[in-house]
């Protein structure tokens, strides 16, 4: 089996110390989590662990099937790119002085559909919302210019079917 990339998703109570237990289970296998991100899910009082992974097919089955053994969480599922909508957020800070002096840095931000957040005399800020080879690609075309602070956020992602997790969130709910 080769490599890919797969999005999982898990569904808990919101408990101090699960997002430990998670991890661990990536650690004993040796397999590292690309992307992370936790929210609160379409149901109250239950969080998504939104987790990418690039690993094969039978190591993500393993791993989320280790997942669900844990008490506090109700359901995981795991998908491939092709199987869900996704995006990713970064946040990009370059010395102002560019914005006016180099033409091209104007250009990359019309190209990549990137926003200003912010203009001071030192710096500006651009934000990017996309996939992840689309960041990497303004990342890829402003660092020439130097790029003092770079952070991008955990993908988050819904499926392109429905998921069956919603009768489950709601049985959950009422219980």
């Amino acid at each position: 089996m080769e490599n890919k990339w797969f999005t999982i998703s898990v569904y808990s109570e919101n408990n101090v110390g699960l997002l430990n237990r998670i991890s661990g289970i990536f650690l004993k296998r040796h397999i590292n989590i690309e992307s992370l991100n936790v929210s609160k899910s379409e149901i109250e009082h239950v969080s998504k662990f939104t987790i990418v992974v690039f690993t094969t097919e039978d190591w993500t089955r393993k791993i989320v099937a280790q997942i669900e053994k844990q008490i506090e969480v109700i359901k995981a599922f795991y998908h491939t790119d092709e199987e869900t909508i996704y995006q990713e957020s970064a946040i990009f800070k370059i010395e102002s002085h560019l914005l006016f002096d180099e033409r091209q840095i104007q250009n990359i931000i019309k190209e990549s559909h990137a926003q200003i957040v912010t203009v001071s005399r030192e710096f500006f800020v651009l934000a990017k919302t996309g996939r992840r080879e689309e960041i990497d690609e303004m990342y890829q075309h402003l660092k020439p210019y130097g790029i003092m602070q770079f952070v991008r956020s955990g993908r988050i992602t819904v499926t392109k079917s429905p998921m069956r997790i919603s009768a489950i969130l709601e049985e959950f709910q009422n219980n």
